[in-house]
């Protein structure tokens, strides 16, 4: 079977935004224009395509990311139809508690189009959705949506871009009057003016910039041909000599120069008012890359760790990650996965490197939102859905067994908050262990333990709005009726010194014994780069919050052994020390040891190193941690002294504060610990008018008097 498409024509792009920026409306104006649906769906009417959970149409939300695949001729092709492009897309969320579908998504895609409000400009959601597009180098076009809005300001949007995520925004576009006079946008490329008409403003209409902004025009048009022609040294010398390339050259290397992160593309207009848009999709094929612009994919042979590359090309062995897990009520279980190599057939079998199993791919589906269209074959550079994978879970690598390689996982930060859950009957108990156990494959910031001493059930996640969807969820999904008890904030400990300890095991009970002993040194980890990583000796493991050095030379302890120490010293973190947190960032060398010809076992290293990591944590200084978040709370300004002395009396740091609009901005962080319940406080505080976001930010050193109420509560 033939691809249908060739891979230079391809785009998988995700939309990102903060929340409420107007990014499913974009996508909706996307399948619109792109002929996907005949109807504009509506966030606040609930009626939209890739919001389509009844907990998202509820609350006006995304909460699940959204694969859809649609095609697009560029508005300057219509008449040929010779550049007609296929996009993958992805809707995701903007609520800092569904983070890791951003971050999972971004991890496959190849491209984005990051939308902010035209009013607010950058907020905290988009600087962390920023962060993790820099961390996956995923190049990106910037849209300031919603110009029609009050207090709309195109210029202040730019600025914040400038000042707080990159300085390698350029305008691409100006508007054309804000606000209700937000009439269309100007083109600084092309220096052309463009206005939306017809039906829902899909008639583009070309014509020449209004007198008044010519001269503001062309002052932004050489700006931006001069950051284009930084990017050449070619060019840029051929400029200073006063030679100006023409259009398709600035564009080819405008291309070349966002496929390379150096610059980034802002462009102007209102989605819910049908303006700009399709100017935004003609960006997406003129500069963000294909799977054929991206470097190759790296990874590592599973049997003997050396570095390996998978290229974009179906002639290449078949390598694929799977990104998500999703429950759905007709299929049954869909792993979504991005194809980076060779090609995939329906009915064929897969090889998990992590399980060292074959599988049998039943059948391939290609999504819109949640309908889904069946397909024989998948070709690289394509993103899917396969059914039938039991044993496969997200971040899992999916290759040919003949040529296996293991692709870089995702990392996914850890929960912040948890709560007790129990089920209301005994038919729900059953029950209730399937459907955590469903959801927790399917989001992997959603974990779900047991209370050692009562028993209890406690799921943890990214926060409460995170744990009131998944309970929701079981209960319409899976019917489950279950008690929730209150948040409580996901503590850490970890330790501040260094020390070192012994820890013997030795147990005779007639016959054959047990004898474990080993000599540890423990000390804080220390933060290190990916490229320092790379660089650590052989000997050296690294996990996220523990490293394990193996420094045992001349057999003292037997190789086999090794492992259980291992895993012995992470049972000992896991049970913590000063009120029975999880320890993190420890750093465990084992360095001497004995062992016994006959008494030797797993069972007794690995208690061993469990009873010497307690103790030599205990001596190394032990100090609890709290989630710290940044708050940003947007008021009026008569009531900025209330809400800033209220966050000082929650042990709130405040950092700055700023003018938007008629309203005042409050930036501070907060432990998480102060801030439940907040939004009823902040309502009571100012008359309803004030409003909050909230993101996790970093794990802190509790203060000495909080850490002795933790410890005691605990006890």
């Amino acid at each position: 079977m033939e691809r249908d498409y060739p891979l230079e024509k391809v785009r998988n792009i995700g939309i990102i935004a903060h929340i409420d920026a107007g990014k499913t409306t974009t996508t909706e104006r996307v399948l619109f224009y792109t002929g996907v649906s005949h109807k504009i769906g509506e966030v606040h009417d609930g009626e939209t395509t890739t919001d389509w959970m009844e907990q998202e149409r509820e609350r006006g939300i995304t909460i699940t990311s959204a694969a859809v695949t649609c095609f697009w001729t560029p508005t300057y092709d219509l008449k040929n139809k010779a550049l007609k492009h296929r996009f993958n897309i992805i809707d995701t969320p903007g609520h800092i508690d569904f983070t890791v579908e951003v971050k999972r998504s971004l991890r496959v895609l190849d491209g984005a189009v990051v939308v902010f409000d035209g009013v607010a400009g950058v907020e905290p959601q988009s600087e962390t959705n920023w962060r993790y597009a820099d961390e996956a180098k995923v190049p990106r076009v910037c849209f300031v949506n919603k110009l029609d809005r009050t207090g709309a300001s195109f210029e202040h949007s730019y600025s914040t871009i400038l000042d707080r995520l990159s300085k390698k925004a350029v305008r691409m576009q100006i508007p054309i009057g804000l606000e209700e006079k937000h009439e269309g946008v100007i083109d600084l490329l092309k220096m052309k003016a463009y206005y939306f008409e017809g039906n829902m403003g899909n008639e583009v209409r070309e014509a020449e910039i209004p007198e008044e902004l010519k001269k503001e025009a062309e002052g932004y048009h050489n700006e931006l041909v001069e950051k284009i022609v930084e990017t050449d040294d070619v060019m840029m010398t051929e400029y200073l000599d006063g030679i100006i390339p023409d259009i398709a050259v600035l564009k080819k290397t405008l291309r070349k120069a966002v496929i390379a992160n150096e610059i980034f593309p802002v462009f102007a207009g209102s989605a819910l008012k049908n303006k700009g848009v399709q100017l935004v999709l003609d960006a997406v094929v003129d500069y963000l890359p294909s799977p054929l612009d991206i470097p190759p994919v790296p990874g590592v042979n599973p049997e003997t760790e050396e570095p390996m590359v998978r290229h974009a090309s179906d002639a290449e062995p078949f390598s694929a990650l799977a990104f998500k897990v999703a429950t759905d009520p007709f299929v049954g279980q869909l792993i979504f996965f991005r194809v980076y190599s060779g090609t995939l057939s329906a009915g064929s079998y897969i090889y998990n490197p992590r399980t060292r199993n074959k599988e049998r791919i039943g059948r391939i589906l290609r999504m819109h939102a949640n309908d889904r269209e069946e397909v024989k074959q998948v070709f690289a550079g394509e993103i899917a859905a396969a059914v039938g994978l039991k044993d496969t879970i997200t971040s899992d690598t999916i290759c040919d067994e003949n040529a296996p390689i293991i692709l870089d996982r995702i990392v996914f930060p850890e929960p912040v908050i948890s709560l007790r859950i129990e089920p209301k009957t005994k038919a729900d108990q059953e029950k209730m262990g399937m459907a955590l156990n469903r959801l927790a494959q399917e989001d992997p910031t959603f974990k779900v333990s047991t209370d050692q001493e009562t028993g209890e059930t406690i799921i943890a996640g990214m926060g409460e709005l995170h744990l009131e969807i998944i309970v929701d969820r079981m209960k319409r999904e899976f019917t489950v009726e279950a008690n929730v008890g209150k948040p409580q904030v996901a503590y850490r400990e970890t330790i501040t010194g260094n020390s070192s300890a012994e820890g013997k095991y030795i147990k005779q009970s007639g016959g054959r014994g047990n004898y474990g002993h080993v000599k540890i040194k423990v000390k804080p980890m220390k933060l290190l780069t990916k490229e320092e990583i790379e660089d650590l000796p052989k000997n050296t493991k690294r996990a996220p919050g523990f490293e394990f050095i193996n420094s045992i030379k001349g057999g003292v302890i037997p190789q086999e052994y090794i492992a259980p120490c291992e895993k012995g010293f992470k049972e000992g973190l896991d049970r913590g020390i000063l009120a029975g947190f999880k320890m993190v960032n420890v750093s465990v060398e084992l360095w001497d040891g004995s062992y016994h010809e006959v008494d030797s076992n797993e069972m007794a290293f690995k208690i061993a190193s469990s009873m010497a990591i307690q103790d030599a944590c205990r001596a190394a200084s032990p100090v609890i941690l709290e989630p710290m978040m940044k708050v940003e709370v947007v008021t009026p300004d008569k009531f900025m002294g209330d809400v800033t002395g209220n966050l000082s009396s929650k042990r709130g740091l405040i950092e700055a504060m700023e003018d938007r609009g008629m309203n005042k901005v409050i930036k501070a962080i907060v432990p998480l610990s102060e801030m439940f319940g907040y939004m009823t406080g902040l309502r009571s505080m100012t008359e309803g008018r004030a409003s909050f976001t909230m993101e996790f930010f970093r794990y802190d050193i509790v203060p000495q008097n909080v850490a002795e109420t933790i410890i005691t509560a605990r006890k």
